[in-house]
C-alpha cells in the first residue's frame, strides 16, 4: 500500500513538473561569401553596372566639358563642324552649334581650374555637366550590356576550365570574356550612336527617329548603320581584353579568395586602364580622325555624304607618314589622364555593388534555411 502511494506521488510529480521545450534544430554549415549559391544574379549585375555608370559619368563629365571648352578656345578642334565628347563611359560626336544648345562658345580661359571657376560663376555650376543627359541615353545601356556579358561569360568559362588543383582561373578566360563583351556592346550601340549623332545635327526629337533611320538606310544601306564600327572595335576590343587580363591577374595575385577591397579595385582598375590605354593609343588616334570624318559627312549636305569615307588604314598611313610612330601616340597623356580615373571609378563601384549583393544573397539564404555560419 505504501509502495502504491509513493508511485502515485511520483506520477503526480512528473505531471506537475514542466517538461523542457525542445529547442528548434539549427543546421550548422560552413558558408563563405564565394559560395556559388550566393553569386550575383544577372539583374543584380545590371544594377551594379548601372550605378557605376552613373557615378562615373557624374565625376568625369565636368573634366571633359572643360577640356572641350579649352580646345575650342585654342582652335584645336579636329573639325569646325563637330567635336568629341566623353562622359567617362563612351565617346560621342557632337556638333558645334551655337544658340541655346548644351554646348556654347567659351569665354577666355587661362587653364583648367580657371575654366571650372568661370563656367560655374558665369553659366551656373550645372553647366559643368552639360551634355550628360543625351549621352547617358546610350552610355548606360552599353555599360550594362558590357559588364553583365563579361561577368556571365567569365563565370561560366571559369567554372568549366579552372585548374582543379589550384582552383586558379586561366589567363585566357578574362581576355576572351572581355573581347566578347566589348564586341557585343559596341555592335549593339553603334547604330543607335549614329542615329543620335544625325538627330543632334538636325535638332530632331526622338519622335523623328524612324525618319532618321530610314534616311540613313536609303543613303548608305543597312551596312551604313554600322559606319565607323571597325575603327571602334579595333580600339575598344583589344583595350577590353588587355584591361581585364591585367585586372584579374592583380586581383588573383593579391586576393586569391576574390573578395577585394574598394581601394584595391580602385587602384588595380586605374593601373589596368593605364596599361591598356598605352597599348591601344594608336587605334584611338586613328579612330578619332575617322569618327570626325564620318560625322563631318553626316553634317554636310546629301551630295557630300555620298563621297566615300577614308578608311582606317588610310589614317594609319597618313599619321605614320607625317609624324612617324610619335604621331600614332599623339594625345597619350590626356587619354591616360581620362581613362585611368574612369576605369578606377567604374570597376571599384561595380565590385562594391557585387560584394553588396553577395552579402545580401548569403543573408537571405541564412534566413530561409535557418543556417548558422
Amino acid at each position: 500500500m505504501r509502495q502504491t502511494s509513493i508511485t502515485s506521488q511520483y506520477k503526480l510529480y512528473e505531471m506537475a513538473t514542466p517538461k523542457p521545450v525542445p529547442s528548434p534544430q539549427v543546421h550548422t554549415e560552413v558558408l563563405t561569401q564565394s559560395d556559388p549559391r550566393f553569386r550575383v544574379k544577372p539583374f543584380q549585375q545590371m544594377a551594379a553596372a548601372c550605378t557605376g555608370a552613373v557615378i562615373t559619368s557624374l565625376i568625369m563629365t565636368p573634366l571633359d566639358v572643360v577640356k572641350i571648352r579649352l580646345q575650342a578656345q585654342q582652335m584645336a578642334l579636329l573639325s569646325k563642324q563637330c567635336f568629341i565628347f566623353c562622359n567617362g563611359l563612351m565617346d560621342h560626336v557632337c556638333p558645334c552649334l551655337g544658340g541655346d544648345q548644351w554646348y556654347r562658345r567659351p569665354s577666355p580661359f587661362t587653364g583648367t581650374l580657371d575654366a571650372i571657376i568661370k563656367i560655374s560663376r558665369n553659366e551656373g555650376i550645372t553647366s559643368l555637366w552639360s551634355g550628360l543627359s543625351p549621352t547617358l541615353v546610350l552610355a548606360i545601356p552599353s555599360t550594362v550590356v558590357y559588364f553583365t556579358t563579361y561577368e556571365q561569360l567569365r563565370t561560366r568559362l571559369n567554372d568549366r576550365y579552372k585548374d582543379p588543383v589550384t582552383n586558379k582561373q586561366p589567363i585566357w578566360v578574362p581576355m576572351l570574356s572581355g573581347l566578347t563583351a566589348r564586341f557585343s556592346a559596341a555592335t549593339c550601340v553603334s547604330p543607335m550612336e549614329l542615329v543620335r549623332t544625325k538627330m543632334q545635327s538636325q535638332r530632331l526629337s526622338y519622335l523623328d527617329v524612324h525618319y532618321v533611320i530610314k534616311g540613313l538606310v536609303k543613303l548608305h544601306g543597312y551596312k551604313g548603320l554600322w559606319k565607323g564600327l571597325t575603327a571602334t572595335l579595333c580600339r575598344d576590343v583589344p583595350f577590353s581584353g588587355i584591361y581585364w587580363v591585367c585586372y584579374e591577374y592583380l586581383k588573383s595575385y593579391f586576393y586569391p579568395e576574390g573578395n577585394v577591397t574598394f581601394w584595391f579595385s580602385f587602384l588595380a582598375g586605374s593601373a589596368s586602364g593605364t596599361i591598356a590605354a598605352f597599348i591601344t593609343t594608336p587605334f584611338d588616334v586613328v579612330k578619332t580622325h575617322q569618327q570626325i570624318d564620318i560625322a563631318a559627312q553626316i553634317y554636310k549636305d546629301e551630295e557630300m555624304q555620298k563621297k566615300p569615307k577614308k578608311s582606317m588604314f588610310y589614317w594609319f598611313r597618313r599619321m605614320y607618314a607625317e609624324n612617324g610612330v610619335r604621331g600614332l601616340y599623339t594625345g597619350l597623356t590626356p587619354r591616360v589622364a581620362k581613362i585611368a580615373p574612369a576605369c578606377a571609378i567604374m570597376v571599384s563601384t561595380f565590385e562594391y555593388g557585387k560584394n553588396f549583393f553577395e552579402v545580401y544573397n548569403m543573408n537571405r539564404y541564412k534566413r530561409q534555411h535557418e543556417v548558422e555560419f
